[in-house]
């Protein structure tokens, strides 16, 4: 059974830094893109971030470009997102996502991700 479980959300004032993890279990990831989308109350869910399978190839909305990174480590099937300078209308619930594919290029359509973590709240106070 694949799990995906994201760790490190929480409270921080703006221009704080938080650094989200997804570990996944009951497969490997290591040849699959992985990603971050994010949901605000009241709005759809929308990409943040994505990487391929080797981590050369990175792609982010326009909204965190410059302030938010996202890495993985195969060797863990783990997958981190680094978030800088956090405003408040980066509050919302993160979720990681995991594409079944092998060795594709980015996806940023949540559509194209077959697995789902149950997400993390990020909370970023004024």
């Amino acid at each position: 059974q694949v799990e995906l479980v994201e760790s490190g959300g929480g409270l921080v004032q703006a221009g704080g830094s938080l650094r989200l993890s997804c570990a996944a279990s009951g497969r490997s990831f290591s040849r699959s893109t992985m990603g971050w989308f994010r949901q605000a109350p009241g709005k759809d869910r929308e990409f943040v971030a994505a990487i391929n399978w080797g981590g050369g190839n990175t792609g982010y909305a326009d909204s965190v470009k410059g302030r938010f990174t996202i890495s993985r480590d195969n060797a863990k099937n783990t997958v981190y997102l680094q978030m800088n300078s956090l405003k408040p209308e980066d509050t919302a619930v993160y979720y990681c996502a995991a594409d079944r594919d092998l060795f594709t290029g980015l996806v940023v359509t949540s559509a194209n991700y077959d697995y789902w973590g149950q997400g993390t709240q990020v909370t970023v106070s004024s």
